[in-house]
């Protein structure tokens, strides 16, 4: 029993801790992905709206450009910024 002990002890002393060198994402991942969620969300925001309160009424707001460009537009490119910040390698 008591060579299980010091065997268990001497595992939590090996523990090797992760160099802040080695991790996958750096700072600089992370700020380019939480900017593309943010320009995904804004995409997603600018195509809501322009319907009509009586559904008997046509509203022709629903095809702004805004509406039809803009916004998937802009969803497409926090998408790909979301790409772009996964396979950028942090600096060593």
């Amino acid at each position: 029993m008591t060579e299980q002990k010091t065997g268990d002890s001497k595992k939590s002393q090996n523990i090797i801790r992760e160099d802040v060198n080695n991790r996958p994402f750096s700072r600089l991942n992370f700020i380019i992905m939480v900017s593309s969620a943010l320009l995904i969300v804004l995409g997603f925001l600018l195509m809501t709206g322009g319907g009509s309160s009586d559904p008997n009424v046509f509203s022709p707001d629903i095809f702004s450009s805004t509406r039809i460009v803009v916004g998937p537009l802009m969803a497409f490119l926090g998408f790909v910024g979301i790409a772009i910040g996964i396979i950028v390698k942090p600096k060593k």
